[in-house]
Parts: C-alpha cells; structure tokens; sequence
C-alpha cells in the first residue's frame, strides 16, 4: 500500500479509503451492468403490458366536458366569495350600531347583532327559502311542497333545462346551496337592520323571537313576490337588482313599527317635546363599522349577478364601480348638507350618508350607469341628513339612522329603476351550458324615453310592499308584548343593558364620566 506524504499528515483513514476505492470501482462497474440490464428488461416488460394498462386507466376529459364544470366552477366560487362579503357585514353593523349608543349597552347591541344571524339562519333553512322561491309564478307565496331546502331541484341546470320547484332563480347556473347560502346571508341582513331602530330598550330574548318571525313570515313572502316571480314581479314587472326593497324597505319598515311600538328611550325628548341629542361612545367603531360595510357591498351588489362566466365580468365591474360611485358622491353631500343645517361636519352624518347611497343605489345597480349613479347618490346624501331630522321630531327614537339610511333611500333607490334605467332590458334572456332563460328586465326609465311604465310598477311595488310588512311586522311586535314582553325595565335602561340583560360589560374596570 503506497500513500502519499500529504495522504498520511492527513490520517490513516484516507489511505484506507483509497485503497478501498481500487478494489470497489470494479464491483460497483458490475453492479451497474447487472442494474442496466434489468432496468432493461423492466421497461421491455412495461412496454409489453402498456396496451392492457391503457385500457384500463381513467380518460382526461375532453375540451368540451371541461368548458362547462370551469363556466360553473367560475360562477359559484364568486358567488360563495360574494356570499362571504355580504355575510361580513355583520361585523359593520355591530360596529356601526355599538358606536352609535352608549357605552352601558355595547354589550347587548354586539350580542344582538351575532345572534341575529344565528336565527335568521335557522328560521329561512327551515322554512324562508321554500317560501320565498318554492314554485308560485305570481303567487302571494312560494310552495315547494317541502322545507329545509328539501324539494326537487337538478341545478345547475337552468331556464329551459331546469327541472324542479325552485324554477324562480334557475335563471342562476350554480349548485342549489351555492344559492341558498347567498339567499341566506340577504335574509340575515334585512333582520339586522331591525335592531339599529330598537336598540337600547328592547329586551333581548324579544329581539331574538323577532328575528326569527321575520324570516318565516314577513321577508320570505315579500321576497317571493320580487325574486321568488311571485305577484309583483309576473304581474307588474317590479325590478330590485339586490334588494333595496327586498332587504332594505322590508327590514326599515319592521324597524319603523318596532320603534313607534316600543317608544323612544328615557330622556330623548324633554318636557317640551324636543328631541335631545344622544351621543353615540364610539366613533372609531362607528367608523370602522361603516367601512366594513361599504367593503362587503361589493359582495352584496355585484355579487347579485350570480356569475361572471358569461360575460367575462363586465355586468359585476360594471355594478361594482356604480355601487362605489354612489356611496362616495353620498358621502359628500350628506357632509355638506349636515355643515349647512347643524353647522358641523356631523361625522355621524357623513358616516350615514355613505350607508344611504349604498342602500339607493342597490336596486338600479345593474341597469344604470356612472354618471346617473352619481346622481342618485348625491340625492341620497341628502335625502337620509332631512330624514333623521324628520324621524327626530316626529318622535320616532331611531339611534342609529336605520329607517332613514334602509327605509327612505331603500324606497328612493326603488324609484330610481324607473327613473334612471338607461335601456329596455325586458326582454334578456341568459344563455349557457347548462340552457337557456328568459331573465327579463326592467323597461327604460323615464329620463331615458321609457316613460312612466316602469315608474309605476316601482311605486306599487313599494305600497304593496309596506301595505303587508307594516300591519304583519306591528301584529308580531304586539303578540311578543303581551307573551313575552317588549321593553325592559325604566330601571334596567337608566344603568344599561348590559348589566341587566347580561351582567356583563364592555368596558369592565373603566369609569366613564363626562366633564362639562
């Protein structure tokens, strides 16, 4: 064994190595060949066997299997993102609606505002969505037959093609639940807005019995009339994109006799019969609040296209830069308009504003274009600042605004499908893979050669609409009275509700005082 100088300065085992080396390369040349060699044979044998294994091995779809999974694949993750966005919400208003009273019932106004979902959820999966879109073409209510979303349904197959009693949405070529859960989220959202207009007196349990009435008897049928092609929508062409009547008009006109039966809150008015103002405790929640649910009505108006496949997402982008336009041109003319009555920039105002342009411009979404949303919410602005001052003195206790952000501007916003509808969009018909429906539309507004025609369905819509939810919202408000009853005690709303109905606080271990 011969090892380098340098080889054993550097240890005994690189001699070793080396020497183990010479020996090795020859066997592991060896190995090699006999690996070669059935490697070899191995692939002889696969291509011998390939004929049998391609047989049986599943076959790729082809182009045309896969155009129509993609198109519905496509429309139902953006209908489930948008379902989300709107489901969001419930963050903005519990933000909104706590800022806007007092620190004493942050916790119940919260509690009320996460629970409401809860059983708006139950009471429509029970029974709302087969009221609301059971078959019933221009019936007063739908009847599928079934409940808990159980009747026969084959989408996404849709218009022509469709086979089942939900025919009222197969205009939509996404799964059924895919449907259901963005109906849903819309149904929780109408309930919600109930509780801005009674909050700080009512008692909890009551709230939460309302909610769950509202989404059995009083949205679903209203909403069957509209979107399930019940009366209004067969008979009169009544027209609301995303639900300025359907959600907002139905919850503001429950929150209006919610709060004229309940009465407003101790202190409000003096002995002179003028309201006094009540400071909300939070504005950063309010702020926040409002922000939240100017980001989730990118959910709740585009979303309502309910696909993006079919034309690439122009109507969604379209819907969504109307519904920004309108929300901003709001916001500055109700903080205009509010400098100029009360002589600040009222930041709850400017806050109100912006959810007053969302609202208006829900319904027209679709049909309108920019420079009209524009206008529709810088009427808006305006219009919700004259509407609190008007609920104030007509003794109407609203802490929050909700019948004048979601009762004026969603009865507003329904009048603007007749006035700003740019086309004649009656006779659209949708078409895809999975077939073919007649969607419909509105007819021109009047400031676009329309005339009066669809003006006028839009303002039956909205007495019909009030001549059911006002005396069915007041008979549920007065049997809770008299079974359970409505408002806690004078005691219990002078300390606050969150000790009374909860014995808890917001803000445990900090005294909040006012220095004058």
């Amino acid at each position: 064994m011969d090892c380098s100088k340098s080889a054993r300065a550097a240890g005994p085992w690189v001699c070793g190595a080396r020497e183990a080396t010479r020996w090795c390369l020859p066997v592991m040349v060896a190995a090699l060949v006999v690996a070669a060699g059935d490697v070899s044979f191995a692939q002889d044998a696969a291509v011998a066997d390939a004929p049998a294994a391609a047989a049986t091995a599943p076959q790729s779809p082809s182009i045309d299997e896969m155009v129509p999974k993609l198109w519905m694949a496509a429309d139902t993750v953006w209908v489930l993102i948008c379902s989300m966005l709107v489901f969001f919400m419930n963050l903005g208003f519990g933000c909104v609606e706590s800022g806007f009273a007092r620190a004493k019932n942050c916790v119940n106004i919260l509690s009320k505002n996460f629970i409401v979902f809860a059983a708006t959820a139950i009471a429509f999966w029970l029974f709302g969505w087969d009221v609301m879109f059971g078959s019933g073409d221009g019936a007063f209510y739908g009847n599928s037959g079934s409940f808990m979303v159980g009747g026969a349904d084959n989408s996404p197959a849709m218009g022509d093609q469709y086979k089942g009693v939900y025919s009222a949405i197969s205009w939509a070529n996404v799964p059924l639940w895919t449907k259901f859960f963005f109906q849903l989220v819309f149904a929780g959202t109408a309930a919600t807005i109930v509780s801005g207009a009674v909050a700080e007196r009512i008692k909890y349990h009551t709230f939460i019995l309302f909610s769950f009435l509202m989404a059995l008897v009083i949205y679903p049928v209203t909403g069957h009339w509209i979107w399930g092609f019940g009366y209004l929508a067969k008979e009169w062409n009544f027209w609301d994109f995303a639900g300025s009547t359907v959600v907002h008009s139905v919850g503001g006109w429950a929150a209006l006799t919610g709060a004229i039966i309940l009465g407003p809150r101790i202190g409000k008015y003096g002995s002179d019969g003028r309201p006094r103002a009540i400071p909300g405790h939070n504005m950063t929640a309010a702020f926040i609040g409002c922000l939240v649910l100017w980001f989730g009505w990118f959910g709740f108006n585009p979303g309502s296209t309910m696909s993006v496949a079919a034309d690439g997402g122009a109507l969604a982008s379209q819907v969504a830069v109307n519904t920004n336009t309108a929300a901003a041109a709001a916001t500055l003319t109700a903080t205009i308009a509010a400098w100029l009555l009360l002589g600040k920039p009222d930041i709850g105002m400017t806050l109100n504003g912006c959810l007053a342009g969302l609202v208006a411009i829900t319904a027209p979404a679709a049909f309108t274009n920019v420079t009209c949303s524009a206008i529709i919410g810088s009427i808006a602005g305006v219009l919700v600042v004259f509407a609190v001052l008007a609920f104030d003195r007509a003794r109407v206790d609203d802490p929050v605004g909700a019948t004048s952000v979601h009762l004026v501007n969603g009865i507003f916003g329904t009048l603007c499908v007749g006035l700003f509808t740019t086309t004649d969009l009656s006779t659209t018909v949708l078409t895809g893979p999975f077939g073919s429906a007649a969607a419909g539309g509105p007819y021109a507004g009047l400031f676009f050669g329309g005339g009066t025609k669809q003006l006028v369905a839009q303002i039956v819509g909205i007495l019909l609409v009030a001549a059911y939810v006002i005396p069915v919202s007041a008979i549920c408000w007065l049997i809770l009275k008299a079974v359970v009853g409505l408002r806690v005690s004078p005691q219990e709303e002078i300390e606050g509700l969150d000790i009374g109905e909860h014995g808890n606080e917001a803000y445990h271990g900090f005294v909040l005082t006012r220095a004058e």
